[in-house]
């Protein structure tokens, strides 16, 4: 009986959400869902963010869902990750299904549909046990954090911290409509001014103590400084500047893989803080992508945003062999899993995904 006792209490002690890097052993995590996955509707956020080939597309058939064959090819392998997670010990959790095909409004703008379920790691960030709602910048994302919130309660009953960020108004004075984009070599220029606190919670990417943060096209700086603040001195923040005029999301640039490993995107990242001189630092290889293949919501470079599970275990496009070799090469164990008809949709196994628990304390890496 003593023993039982001794059992419940260790499971009942150990934080529910609880994460501080992106490579200690992973034990939960909550994978996205793209049933319902609808086109963005035009808007100068689109236009800062999205490949240009794609913009009539948006123009014409934003607010309409995406075509059915698409949303089912992704979706299957969605479960395919979800099987793989499981399969090596992780507790898969998923969001809750939405409409999000109904327009809705504020008092100041409209908006004809909502965007999608598919990134957890958009909506929400966890830092130890402090579970982040993001205030992103989209307005047809506004409401996205409703699919997670029945999930979110859940974990703030089991002692979970629950700290939603400012929702944001999005009325017109956070947008730079007279937006143009700057040259690859010019000083970045953001369609968004500092009305008000917005970030996307993908654009950080955490390293115990230390986390580090892009300014982009989703993210300014009022939104940085509101996280800083939040964390309080426990944490470092420092703000990266890439070459990137369409920045959306650091984890596609910028991805530690473990205590003194980190891949980069080989033309993007061109200079780091000194603090990583000791780490090995490794370029990622060309995503093995048809050009043909359709990526609405994202660039080639989406092949580097990696899932890792633990120190060594990492999920890697199945058929992505260059990066597969890399890995095995830098002493990695890949694990492949389909997912080029998800990437249509604008991410990848670490957007796909968000890590609730990890087995780890808060650590100095640097």
């Amino acid at each position: 009986m003593e023993q039982n006792h001794s059992s419940q209490l260790t499971e009942t002690t150990t934080p529910v959400v609880n994460s501080f890097n992106e490579w200690d052993t992973l034990e939960e995590v909550i994978v996205g869902r793209l049933d319902g996955a609808v086109i963005p509707p035009w808007h100068i956020t689109v236009k800062a963010t999205m490949p240009q080939r794609y913009w009539d597309l948006f123009r014409t058939f934003g607010g309409q869902l995406f075509p059915p064959e698409q949303i089912k090819a992704g979706e299957k392998e969605l479960e395919e990750l979800a099987h793989i997670l499981e399969s090596e010990g992780v507790k898969v959790r998923r969001p809750d299904a939405a409409n999000y095909t109904r327009p809705y409004s504020t008092p100041d703008w409209e908006s004809p549909s909502g965007l999608y379920g598919a990134m957890p790691r958009d909506v929400m960030i966890v830092v130890g046990d402090k579970l982040i709602e993001a205030p992103m910048p989209w307005r047809s994302r506004f409401f996205e954090i409703n699919a997670y919130r029945s999930l979110i309660k859940e974990y703030f009953h089991q002692g979970a911290q629950w700290i939603p960020a400012p929702k944001p108004q999005l009325t017109d004075e956070l947008y730079n409509y007279q937006y143009q984009e700057a040259g690859k070599d010019e000083e970045f220029n953001s369609l968004l001014t500092e009305f008000e606190p917005v970030f996307d919670a993908a654009e950080f990417a955490r390293c115990g103590r230390d986390i580090f943060v892009q300014q982009s096209q989703v993210t300014n700086r009022f939104g940085i400084e509101w996280m800083r603040r939040i964390l309080g001195d426990e944490y470092r923040i420092h703000e990266l500047k890439f070459k990137d005029q369409s920045a959306m999301h650091i984890d596609a640039t910028f991805v530690p893989m473990a205590p003194g490993k980190l891949l980069i995107h080989p033309e993007k990242a061109d200079k780091l803080p000194e603090m990583f001189n000791s780490w090995d630092v490794r370029k990622a290889p060309e995503f093995s992508i048809p050009d043909d293949h359709p990526l609405y919501m994202s660039s080639k470079g989406v092949g580097m945003n990696l899932l890792s599970i633990d120190e060594q275990r990492v999920i890697v496009e199945k058929q992505d062999e260059p990066m597969i070799k890399m890995l095995k090469d830098w002493g990695f164990t890949p694990i492949p899993c389909n997912f080029r008809n998800f990437n249509t949709f604008g991410g990848s196994f670490h957007c796909a995904t968000l890590d609730v628990r990890r087995k780890g304390t808060l650590q100095s890496y640097f």
